[in-house]
């Protein structure tokens, strides 16, 4: 696995609840494998997941990314007891995911990529059904309903039929359900696909403050890299099976892509200009043009002053710079080859019906 861990302190996470602060690491995966056998051929079993090894502290906001067929969903659906490894082991919010999945699923929250809800019920329905499914009392049921509807914009939607509801309403009703046991842990699956760009902002305010005023520990998983790149402390890169990198996405993105910078010059000036790129240490991919030298640095600010000066010195005179910031669909390319939205990966057949959506 590629090492992309951020150096330095980390970033401060907020005061996490008392329960929470017992429990520092709140997912805790060693070589973690799924294999799915493949009926009605001679083939050995197929792995989807092979020895994923990775940790989450109490108070992060992680982002799971990885192309389809990666094995990122297999991954979730081990650590949320949907589907049991075939060897590794796990803690999840404190619990042994093999011996004690039960444990495992009162701690935690999930939201799923498809809607939870039924068409013919009410906002208030639903989440009186999922408090009752947690053993909430319907007194108790009812008041966190109610907290929660004031929380993530549903007050006044309570009587309202769920198909009735646009979709970042129905998104917003996916969370609160997953909310209403006040998890430790929630596992949020692309919660945001589908949604208008306001809507997606919405979400995302709810996701900051969920983190930033309850202390809670969010693992999501998402095919908008900018997403990812807004909202969370630290990523993990799925590519066949395998976690390829991690880190957070400024560490990602200056040490695999690094900025690019593009200096004009004179005609007569670039040969001086490649040769004074060509003596900055860290400078990659050099190219030149007529009037121009690009190159990648993995931070340009730090080292543009010195070339500045040194090409005044050579009298070459500069008649443009532009740098450009690498985004996380850079870091995406560079580590797997292609981009997060192209397909890719193994169709397996497997002993359960729905394992071709689990891969």
């Amino acid at each position: 696995m590629t090492e992309l861990r951020q150096t330095g302190k980390p970033a401060p996470v907020p005061v996490a609840s008392q329960q929470q602060k017992a429990i520092r690491i709140m997912i805790r995966a060693k070589q973690l494998t799924r294999q799915f056998e493949q009926k009605g051929r001679r083939n050995a079993p197929v792995d989807a997941v092979t020895t994923v090894d990775f940790s989450v502290e109490a108070g992060e906001l992680i982002g799971f990314l990885g192309p389809n067929g990666a094995g990122k969903t297999t991954t979730l659906r081990m650590l949320t007891t949907l589907l049991r490894p075939t060897s590794g082991e796990a803690t999840v919010a404190g619990c042994d995911l093999l011996t004690d999945p039960g444990g495992v699923r009162k701690r935690i929250g999930y939201v799923a990529q498809g809607h939870g809800t039924s068409p013919e019920s009410t906002v208030a329905e639903e989440l009186a059904f999922q408090g009752g499914l947690h053993r909430l009392t319907k007194k108790a049921a009812r008041q966190r309903a109610a907290e929660l509807a004031g929380e993530l914009g549903l007050a006044g939607l309570e009587r309202r039929l769920t198909r009735t509801l646009s979709g970042g309403q129905r998104r917003r009703l996916d969370l609160a359900m997953g909310l209403i046991h006040k998890p430790n842990l929630v596992f949020l699956d692309e919660p945001t696909t589908g949604l208008d760009p306001q809507s997606r902002a919405n979400l995302w305010d709810h996701i900051r403050r969920l983190r930033a005023e309850k202390g809670t520990t969010i693992f999501l998983t998402t095919h908008y890299l900018n997403e990812a790149d807004e909202l969370c402390d630290r990523i993990l890169v799925m590519d066949g099976g395998r976690l390829i990198a991690e880190g957070a996405p400024h560490s990602l993105k200056a040490q695999v892509a690094g900025d690019s910078v593009t200096v004009g010059v004179t005609a007569e000036g670039v040969a001086a200009t490649r040769e004074a790129v060509q003596r900055i240490a860290d400078a990659y991919d050099v190219s030149a043009s007529r009037d121009q030298v690009h190159f990648r640095v993995p931070h340009a600010h730090r080292v543009l002053p010195g070339l500045l000066r040194a090409l005044d010195a050579a009298a070459v005179t500069t008649t443009s710079l532009l740098v450009s910031r690498p985004t996380l669909d850079d870091v995406f390319l560079h580590l797997t080859g292609r981009t997060l939205q192209d397909g890719g990966g193994p169709v397996f057949t497997t002993e359960e019906a729905d394992a071709r959506a689990a891969v």
